[in-house]
Parts: C-alpha cells; sequence; structure tokens
C-alpha cells in the first residue's frame, strides 16, 4: 500500500533510554544538579535536546543551561552508542520493506549528528535518508511537519504513498500536521494507554505488524 515509510527514532527504531540518561545525568552532575532516573528521562524525551536538558534541570532559563546542554552533548556524542541497540525485529523488518522496493527514512528531533552516526551505524544501506534536528538551517522540528516534508521530498513521496511511524505523542502530532496516517508502536518511550488517549488510531505491538 506505502512506498515510503518514515520513521521516528529513539523509541521506535532504536533503544536509547540508557544511553540518554547516562548522558543527562553526566551534564547534571557536572553542574551539582541532582540525578534523574531512566523513568524520568523517558518521560522527557520526544520534543529535542534542549527541551530533555530543560526537563532534566526542571526550569526553562536556568543560568547553567548553556553549560549542562553543552556537557550533554558532548557526553552523548562520545558515548551515544554504548547500550543503544535495535528493538528485537526491527532490522527485518526494515530488510523485508527494502526487499519490496519500500523507501525507508528517519525522521528525528534528536541532534542530527547523532540521527546520522546511530542511523548509518546500525542501519546502514536500509535507511535511504535520514534528518535530525536542524533548527539553525530553518528547519524547524517535529510535530511541525517540516522535516517529514522534507525528507518525502528526498524520496518522492506522496500523501497517498507515505506512512509515519512512531512512538509518542509528538509524532501522532507530526502525522496529523503533515496530513499523513500514522502507526503508533507500543514498545517505545510511551506506552499504549497513553498513546491512545492521544488519538492513536493504529496501534501495532511488534514490528512485523507494520508490514
Amino acid at each position: 500500500m506505502y512506498e515510503i515509510y518514515l520513521f521516528d527514532l529513539d523509541g521506535t527504531l532504536l533503544d536509547t533510554l540508557d544511553d540518554l540518561t547516562s548522558a543527562v545525568n553526566a551534564a547534571l552532575s557536572a553542574y551539582g544538579f541532582g540525578l534523574r532516573s531512566k523513568a524520568e528521562v523517558r518521560s522527557f524525551v520526544g520534543n529535542g535536546i534542549k527541551a530533555l536538558i530543560e526537563r532534566a534541570i526542571g526550569e526553562k532559563n536556568h543560568p547553567n543551561f548553556t553549560g549542562v546542554f553543552a556537557e550533554f552533548k558532548a557526553y552523548y556524542k562520545s558515548h551515544c552508542k554504548d547500550k543503544t541497540k535495535p528493538y528485537e525485529g526491527i532490522l527485518d523488518l526494515l530488510k523485508k520493506l527494502n526487499a519490496q522496493g519500500k523507501k525507508c527514512a528517519v525522521v528525528s528531533n534528536k541532534a542530527d549528528f547523532a540521527v546520522q552516526e546511530l542511523s548509518k551505524e546500525y542501519f546502514g544501506q536500509l535507511i535511504c535518508f535520514a534528518i535530525g534536528e536542524n533548527e539553525s538551517a530553518g528547519i524547524a522540528k517535529k510535530p511541525a511537519p517540516d522535516m517529514v516534508k522534507k525528507a518525502m521530498s528526498e524520496l518522492g513521496g506522496t500523501k497517498k504513498n507515505t506512512v509515519y511511524i512512531g512512538d509518542s505523542e509528538v509524532d501522532l502530532q507530526t502525522a496529523k500536521n503533515a496530513d499523513l496516517p500514522c502507526i503508533s508502536v507500543s514498545w517505545g518511550f510511551k506506552d499504549k494507554d497513553f498513546l491512545l488517549a492521544h488519538g492513536a488510531q493504529f496501534l501495532v505491538d511488534t514490528p512485523s505488524e507494520i508490514l
């Protein structure tokens, strides 16, 4: 039915939570803040790393934000692959989609440097195009549709032949803003009840169901 499959990254294709938590806590501890649990970090992700650090600190416009943010980026750049791994069944899904001639892309609010590195490391040629947060180039992050439209343009996608797959309310809103159908996955950072409460219509429990 679809020719273009646009995937969120964290919580959808890759389990990145352990490495994100380590990076957040390394940055917080460097500036004397208390540490955050993995469950807390899980609830903080979805709107990009600036929002992640603001939530981890506990307030916006904190005077140490710039330092904590820089520390997070430096640490994560060196440690983003320590424990990160694809969810079970993801590689098989991507291989099958590619074998069917489908095009797969990553559209993520994660920092673009990390999106490019992780996509290349774990998926190689199975992913045709990847885009991360790059608002400095005038591309608004999700849930704005800009990143989705960029990926569709790169891959020749239309509203009729493209589907968006993600694990959060941000992904649901992104798909809505881009006027695309959305498949929500239950194995990510937000659970099934949360996704249903935020309007999920198509839910899958395993990657193979996406086929």
